[in-house]
């Protein structure tokens, strides 16, 4: 698998390469997530609606981190867009700015659940999965970029809750980020490295995957090369799978028994778990029934950690609704533009300037 330039999923939910530049989100869609990154799979759900009698207690599951308060001025401006012309036309519109959301998949070892699949050792909890969602204004297109956790990146101090700093680093693998300073200090990284404005951050552990895809009744995948990965504890063969919650956390893992064994390998099964779990939810009746729904809804809220900005039930379903008309045509999802870096060829660095092109079309 080449490690340069854009990656794009075809119809058959294959990943391959396209030239880059910056027009590359006006360029062909991929026909693969209508929204991605693991999280926003649970937004759908939310966006169905949620029983008001419920309603407190999984406003209250929802983890939150003021992200906004501890990096004040000293980061990207936000994106200026126009109103809607109808904005006005209902008392509570829904938002249609253009819209960045950083979501991050944590190997966090918090908990007899993250451990028991495979939590982060030691060293503490590090970001498995990064993806930067960028929403078009009006809602009616998205680009999805992932940064490849080995990535190696220059590390911006960060401010820590007890009033201190960590240390500034260069050449430090992406993923060191949010091990070192948190939520903060990987928005923080993520803006020093594209100059893009996060306005939201989501994120989900171990355990709240393997649950959510449980609370659906598993998933359906098809992968095209048999699996045997005993760091993932993942055996497959070729073929179509339906994956209970172990298994397709497993399947999100899994990069040394596939393709040149790198992160952008595991970018790709990522990529197409993402959308057959997308396609279920679309597929699924959710208002089936209360009880159900309810279930679905407590365990998408129990999962996730977000900033202050979407930490209630009502902004999470504000968000979900406005993008109930964004087709799965107008997605595009990338893996941001990388090259094997000259002085470790187990990692990788941002390839320039197709990679600054990139980040600036979404701005």
């Amino acid at each position: 698998m080449s490690v340069r330039g854009h990656e794009k999923s075809d119809g058959a939910g294959n990943d391959g390469d396209e030239a880059g530049g910056p027009d590359i989100r006006t360029g062909r869609r991929a026909k693969a997530l209508r929204i991605t990154g693991l999280t926003l799979a649970g937004l759908l759900v939310l966006g169905a609606g949620a029983a008001g009698w419920a309603y407190w207690q999984l406003n209250g599951n929802i983890d939150s981190v003021d992200i906004d308060s501890a990096l004040g001025d000293d980061r990207p401006a936000k994106a200026v867009t126009t109103p809607s012309p109808d904005a006005s036309a209902t008392a509570t519109p829904l938002p249609t700015e253009s819209l960045n959301i950083l979501v991050l998949g944590s190997d966090s070892r918090s908990g007899e659940e993250n451990q028991a699949l495979g939590g982060g050792d030691s060293g503490g909890a590090r970001s498995d999965t990064a993806m930067v969602v960028h929403l078009d204004a009006g809602r009616t297109a998205a680009t999805v970029v992932s940064i490849p956790r080995d990535t190696l990146v220059d590390r911006p101090s960060c401010p820590l809750q007890d009033g201190e700093s960590t240390r500034a680093a260069s050449g430090v693998m992406f993923n060191t980020a949010y091990e070192v300073g948190g939520p903060v200090c990987a928005v923080k990284t993520v803006e020093s490295l594209t100059d893009v404005r996060m306005d939201h951050y989501v994120e989900i552990d171990f355990a709240g995957f393997a649950r959510l895809v449980d609370a659906l009744g598993g998933v359906t995948v098809t992968t095209e090369e048999d699996i045997d990965d005993d760091r993932s504890h993942l055996t497959l063969d070729a073929g179509t799978h339906h994956l209970d919650g172990t298994d397709a956390l497993a399947l999100a893992r899994t990069r040394y028994d596939i393709g040149d064994g790198s992160d952008l390998g595991r970018i790709g099964l990522q990529h197409q778990l993402v959308k057959a779990l997308l396609e279920q939810v679309a597929d699924e009746n959710l208002l089936a029934g209360p009880t159900r729904l309810y279930r679905l809804a407590d365990t998408v809220t129990d999962s996730l950690t977000t900033d202050t900005g979407l930490d209630s039930l009502g902004e999470l379903t504000r968000l979900a609704q406005s993008l109930r008309d964004l087709p799965s045509d107008d997605v595009t999802t990338l893996t941001m533009p990388v090259v094997p870096a000259p002085w470790d060829r187990n990692r990788v660095i941002a390839d320039e300037p197709e990679a600054g092109e990139l980040w600036a079309s979404l701005r």
